[in-house]
């Protein structure tokens, strides 16, 4: 090994590293972004030990002024709208929250008999309010916390799937030349990306078609809907997240950027999609922004026919949310599509 030679080349590589403003600049920011994001996410004071949901007066305050027992510490008091009530009272039975307590009136709640957290919290209240509240004993199994992972696992690999196979895929045919070669015959951009966005979308929902299948041999777990409506949400869900990647790799020309602006785009789904853990009780602006991603509606469907045994009424507006996201994406992606690299 020639050391001299070694080293000439470890310059150069440093040189055109830092040539490379765009990639040098995200390799600083991203690192940055994302620490900033677990500190919203997760910092703060420690987590409540009881999630206790309370339907209380329009505009009163929940603490100790409108009920004792809300200025018991060390509980997440969530309020609740009454058109949530029936909702709610299903987390209740599914052990997802350990009290639901109704304030309007005379104060009434409902509680588990088979929730250990939800004997514990009633056990709170009843001493906070002396005994008087009206008992509402709901039953029901737990879901359990696989039940509740698996379709974000099966969201979170499709979006990578997605995103890397179109975004990545789309700038290396850029910079090979391919695509100027194309340029060269009738193929429209609008052709192209569609092509790309139906292969790519035909092998997503094959591999997790046969994850899903796989995984109901493996790991029994809870699905009460419609097979054939998951499936739609899953296309719709995948439909959108490929046009998104097709929209992110329109122009760009190097792979270092196209992949870090993908893994830019992929860390907040993973965060605030609710991969991992729900957002529910998070500040309403981090709810919001959780909104504005694909990943978000697609999750919240699944879960609501895998959970819920939700129909095709329930789950129609974020099917249409996310086939209107997608033909947006791929539309911004048509107009601005470069062919060349220079």
């Amino acid at each position: 090994m020639n050391l001299r030679r070694l080293a000439a080349v470890w310059h150069a590589r440093n040189l055109e590293f830092l040539r490379d403003r765009a990639t040098l600049i995200f390799n600083f920011l991203f690192p940055l972004a994302l620490v900033v994001a677990f500190a919203l996410i997760f910092g703060g004071e420690p987590r409540a030990l009881f999630k206790v949901d309370v339907l209380a007066p329009p505009g009163a305050a929940l603490d100790a002024g409108l009920h004792p027992f809300l200025g018991t510490r060390h509980v997440d008091f969530v309020r609740i709208g009454a058109d949530d009530l029936e909702a709610t009272i299903r987390k209740v039975e599914r052990h997802q929250v350990d009290l639901l307590v109704d304030l309007r009136a005379a104060p009434r709640y409902w509680v588990n008999e088979d929730s250990p957290k939800g004997y514990l919290a009633e056990k709170l209240l009843l001493e906070s309010a002396g005994g008087r509240a009206a008992r509402q004993p709901v039953t029901g199994a737990a879901v359990r916390y696989v039940d509740w992972l698996l379709p974000g696992i099966l969201g979170m690999n499709m979006m990578f799937s997605c995103l890397f196979g179109v975004g990545y895929v789309v700038v290396r045919y850029r910079k090979s030349g391919f695509l100027r070669r194309l340029s060269a015959t009738p193929v429209t951009a609008l052709e192209f990306g569609a092509a790309q966005v139906l292969s790519r979308l035909l092998l997503t929902l094959t591999v997790t078609s046969l994850l899903y299948g796989a995984l109901s041999l493996l790991v029994p777990f809870r699905n009460e809907g419609s097979v054939l409506l998951l499936f739609a949400v899953a296309a719709a869900g995948a439909l959108s997240m490929i046009a998104f990647g097709f929209m992110m790799a329109a122009r760009f020309t190097s792979e270092e950027l196209a992949t870090g602006a993908i893994n830019l785009a992929s860390w907040p789904m993973m965060l605030l999609s609710g991969v991992w853990f729900s957002l529910e009780g998070a500040p309403q602006w981090l709810q919001h922004a959780a909104r504005a991603l694909p990943l978000t509606w697609m999750l919240d469907a699944a879960r609501a026919v895998m959970l819920d045994g939700a129909g095709l009424p329930a789950v129609l507006p974020a099917l249409g949310v996310l086939v209107g996201m997608a033909v947006l994406f791929l539309a911004i992606a048509a107009a601005g599509f470069r062919w060349r690299s220079d």
